[in-house]
């Protein structure tokens, strides 16, 4: 079955056709993540039957499919469990017996199924296992389960772990949504991957059919399958982001809310997808609610201290899309000046001049010269990123991962930045093992949505010493397989933090920018859009505490200080089989 991974921002195309994810005590094969599908309603689900003779049990599945089928009124696809269509129309439209499906936006914990269907759009669905007991065994003295405070950053709701790890810090997308905040007027939506269909449902009955802008980059039949899904809504206005250079993606995840009283920005890290939403750790930051200002008053004013409005007027006005216009608008005509965050973002393009600082891993190195964390009080601090998808960063270490980037991640107030020669910070990389997705909520299907390849790892096999498991015990998300990116620098006990940030951008040049021209210029690939919190901003202090003990502790996403990986450890690498040891739903993965 053919499928493309989610979030491909790598340097490389990362197009994979997989064979099946096979249980290991089953001859049918075990579910894939799909990739823009869309779960049927699972009264059409009873299971794959058994053999014939196989036991009662057997037969019983296979009477409550037969019955079912009866019941469904729908024609069968001619294609069956075979079928590779992936448009959510289709699946609606057609049957297809022996494919395991969910029943709701938001899944229950249930057991996993012994039995599923190689690509099932329930795969993330069908495997919430029992693991509330080992979410939430262990617990992490240096980060915790806590109010997002003012910070306003919390993690999504993960199906499968302990109640109150959702009821502190998290939310989903339908509470994000919610008729609770107020009546909508109008929204926007930009991400990479994008279910129609599934998205229309996460709104109130009442806001369904409410002007929507999505904001995307497919193109070819990606392009013409999302127009498909758009055309049966008249509300909905697609715009396509450009993307002239080669293996660019439009990966920023963001969303503007026009409420009757004002206007809500969102920035987060998931696609909009069922699957992401389910079993995934993500993260999601909100703005305050931003009033209209008053009238007469100039499109330049209500901004803040960070330059936010300022800034993200910069970055719709990168798209050069009239569809934006209307957007921009209404952004003049707020007053963000409450914003305490600083956006980072990336563009396409080869930026020359003062725009070279405006963008990418410049933008975050020019903001720490001005307003970030002075040399004395970060010496020895290690800088730590964390993300779910790696990209070709070059044979040498030193020259792009700890030469250009780690410099303008370790840039501090006042100074340039790091030189080559220089003694630079310890470098700590939080991404997932073989082991970390084997025993994951999703099982190995989760390492859909993680696509380092092969040939890129093969190229660079330096960032293996760098590399440190995904631990999350303190918010219940040890399993709940990480697709948050996040960057940050911490004191050596791991206590305080000298600023923190939430971003769509992986670890590539794709995402963050490689120079070039002797430094003359910036190249870009993808959009990428997070935001930057930094301690002054939010008070007098000059770094976050972590400990839960603080009055204003932030909530950090994984447990600290981040645990190394040992000898036998390996990096997740996709497009390789892993058949020695059966996942968490007793599958292998044996990609093709």
């Amino acid at each position: 079955m053919s499928w493309t991974l989610s979030d491909s921002d790598s340097d490389e195309s990362t197009d994979l056709s997989h064979r099946g994810k096979k249980c290991a005590e089953s001859d049918e094969d075990c579910a894939g993540e799909s990739s823009r599908t869309e779960p049927v309603d699972d009264s059409t689900s009873g299971g794959q039957a058994g053999p014939s003779g196989s036991g009662g049990s057997g037969g019983r599945r296979e009477g409550k499919q037969k019955r079912t089928d009866e019941r469904d009124r729908r024609p069968e696809c001619r294609y069956g469990k075979k079928c590779y269509r992936k448009n959510p129309l289709h699946l609606q439209q057609y049957r297809h017996p022996g494919n395991s499906s969910s029943s709701s936006d938001e899944e229950k914990s249930s057991p996993p199924h012994k039995k599923l269907k190689t690509g099932s759009p329930s795969a993330a669905a069908s495997s919430s296992s029992s693991s509330s007991s080992s979410s939430s065994s262990s617990s992490s003295s240096s980060s915790q389960a806590a109010e997002p405070g003012p910070y306003a950053f919390f993690l999504t709701k993960v199906s499968g772990i302990a109640a109150r790890f959702n009821q502190t810090g998290a939310m989903h997308i339908s509470d994000i949504l919610s008729a609770e905040k107020g009546k909508l007027l109008a929204s926007a939506q930009f991400n990479y991957m994008i279910d129609i269909s599934w998205l229309i449902r996460q709104y109130p009955q009442e806001a369904r059919g409410k002007p929507l802008l999505i904001v995307h980059g497919d193109s070819g039949l990606s392009k013409v399958r999302l127009q498909e899904e758009a055309h049966h809504f008249s509300n909905i206005q697609l715009c396509q982001a450009r993307l002239e250079i080669m293996y660019g993606t439009h990966h920023s995840k963001m969303m503007f809310l026009l409420f009757e009283d004002g206007l809500q920005i969102v920035i987060h890290t998931a696609n909009l997808i069922q699957q992401d939403w389910h079993q995934k750790t993500q993260g999601v930051w909100l703005s305050p609610r931003f009033p209209k200002l008053s009238d007469g008053s100039s499109p330049s004013d209500g901004d803040s201290p960070t330059h936010f409005k300022a800034d993200l007027l910069a970055y719709l006005a990168a798209y050069k899309k009239s569809a934006l216009d209307g957007w921009r608008r209404h952004i003049q005509e707020h007053d963000m000046s409450e914003a305490r965050v600083h956006i980072v973002a990336s563009v396409p393009g080869r930026h020359q001049g003062a725009q070279k600082n405006q963008w990418g891993h410049l933008k975050l190195r020019h903001v720490f010269q001005e307003r970030g964390p002075p040399a004395d009080l970060v010496k020895g601090w290690p800088v730590i990123g964390q993300f779910s998808s790696i990209g070709s960063l070059g044979a040498d270490a030193q020259k792009w991962l700890c030469g250009e980037w780690l410099s303008s991640l370790a840039a501090v107030k006042g100074k340039p930045s790091l030189m080559m020669g220089t003694r630079q910070p310890q470098l700590q990389l939080i991404y997932p093992s073989v082991n970390n997705v084997r025993t994951s909520l999703e099982g190995y299907p989760a390492g859909g949505s993680l696509p380092y390849s092969i040939n890129t790892a093969r190229k660079q096999p330096y960032l293996n010493k760098f590399l440190h498991q995904w631990s999350s015990s303190a918010r219940g998300r040890t399993r709940a397989s990480p697709h948050i990116k996040t960057y940050t620098r911490t004191s050596p006990d791991c206590s305080r933090l000298a600023w923190f940030l939430v971003t769509s951008a992986n670890l590539s040049k794709a995402a963050w920018g490689a120079l070039e021209k002797n430094g003359a210029q910036l190249m870009i690939r993808s959009y990428e859009i997070g935001v930057l919190f930094l301690p002054q901003d939010f008070g007098d202090d000059t770094t976050f505490a972590v400990h839960a003990s603080c009055s204003e502790p932030f909530p950090i996403p994984y447990d600290l200080p981040p645990l190394p990986y040992d000898t036998n450890d390996q990096p997740w690498v996709v497009d390789i089989p892993y058949v020695n040891k059966p996942d968490s739903h007793g599958c292998i993965w044996q990609p093709s």
